[in-house]
C-alpha cells in the first residue's frame, strides 16, 4: 500500500465529510460507523459526546461528528470573538455564539464546501448576524492575526497532515492573552502499524491520523503556547470489525499486544501576552527557520 501524501490526504477528508454533510446525525449514527458502510468516518457513533444539554445547541447543526466538549471547557465570555477550526454544520459555533452574546462574533473555518453551505444556511435560519463560516485550509487560516480571545475545535486537527502549522496558526490568530480549548484524538503505548497509517478510512475516522499524546503536547508548546494542561482525557474503543476491514489479525494482534490506547483528550492553552515571548523555534533558530 503506498503512503498518502498530504494532498491526498486533505481530499480523503474532504470527500468523506462532503457525504456526511449531506446526512442527519440519525443517518449517520444509524450506519455501521458513521457516512454508512465504507466505513467512515469513524467518529460519530463511537467517539461523539452529546451536545443536547449544552446552551445554544441547534439540533439541525449536530451531525454526530467530533469527540469531544470543547466548547463547554473553553472559558468564552460576553463579547468574545471566537473562532472554531472545522466548523462543520456550525455545531460548536452555535453553542459559542450562546457565551459571546450579541456583543460577541464567531468565525467558522472549514475546508468542506458542503459543510460551509449546511452551516451558513442554518445561521440564515435562525438569524445569527455576528456568526459566519469562511471556507479555508487550517494550515493557511483566512483569519487576520490578533483576531481571536478563543479558539475552539472537535476532533478536527488530527485530520490536518501538517499539526505544527495548524498550531502555528492557530497561535498567530489569537490575540495576546487569548486560549484555545481543542477536542482531539492521539495514542498511547505506542505507534500504529503502517498499514493503519495508510488506511484511507481510518484517517477520515481520526484515528490513523492520531499521534502520540507527548508529542501532540510537545507541538503545542513549541508553537509558543503556554500553561497547556489536559481539561479532559478517555478512551475511545474502537470496534474489531472496524480494525479488521483494515487491518491484518497480525497487525490487529500488535496493537493489542503494545497496548495502544486511542485517546479523547481535551487540550487549553493560552498565548503569552509578553511581547518578547518567543516560540521554542524561534529560541533555538533565530531567524533562519530551517535550522530545527
Amino acid at each position: 500500500m503506498s503512503t498518502l501524501s498530504n494532498e491526498q490526504l486533505k481530499e480523503v477528508v474532504k470527500e468523506t465529510y462532503t457525504k456526511v454533510a449531506d446526512q442527519s446525525k440519525e443517518e449517520n449514527e444509524s450506519s455501521c460507523c458513521g457516512s454508512g458502510c465504507g466505513c467512515g468516518p469513524l467518529d460519530e457513533a463511537i467517539m461523539a459526546e452529546d451536545y443536547s444539554t449544552l446552551p445554544g445547541y441547534i439540533k439541525d447543526a449536530d451531525l454526530g461528528l467530533g469527540c469531544g466538549l470543547p466548547t463547554q471547557f473553553a472559558m468564552i465570555n460576553e463579547g468574545d470573538t471566537v473562532v472554531d477550526l472545522g466548523s462543520g454544520a456550525g455545531n460548536d459555533a452555535f453553542v459559542a455564539r450562546r457565551y459571546t452574546g450579541f456583543l460577541g462574533k464567531v468565525i467558522g473555518v472549514d475546508f468542506t464546501e458542503k459543510m460551509i453551505e449546511r452551516a451558513r444556511a442554518n445561521a440564515e435560519k435562525l438569524e445569527y448576524n455576528n456568526v459566519e463560516f469562511r471556507y479555508g485550509d487550517i494550515e493557511a487560516l483566512p483569519i487576520n492575526d490578533n483576531t481571536a480571545h478563543v479558539v475552539v475545535s472537535n476532533c478536527v486537527l488530527n485530520l490536518v497532515p501538517d499539526k505544527h502549522k495548524a498550531f502555528s496558526e492557530t497561535f498567530r490568530i489569537l490575540r495576546k492573552g487569548g486560549h484555545f480549548s481543542v477536542s482531539d484524538i492521539v495514542l498511547e503505548g505506542g505507534e500504529l502499524p503502517t498499514k493503519a497509517k495508510q488506511a484511507a478510512e481510518l484517517y477520515a475516522g481520526c484515528v490513523s491520523g492520531a499521534i502520540n499524546k507527548d508529542e501532540y503536547l510537545s507541538i503545542i508548546h513549541n508553537a509558543g503556547f503556554e500553561n497547556v494542561k489536559i481539561q479532559k482525557e478517555r478512551e475511545i474503543i474502537i470496534p474489531d470489525e472496524i480494525l479488521r476491514a483494515n487491518l491484518s489479525e497480525s497487525e490487529m494482534k500488535e496493537i493489542k499486544d503494545k497496548n495502544i490506547r486511542v485517546l479523547s483528550i481535551n487540550v487549553y492553552a493560552e498565548k503569552p501576552t509578553s511581547k518578547t515571548q518567543k516560540s521554542k523555534k524561534e529560541e533555538c533558530c533565530g531567524v533562519d527557520s530551517n535550522c530545527c
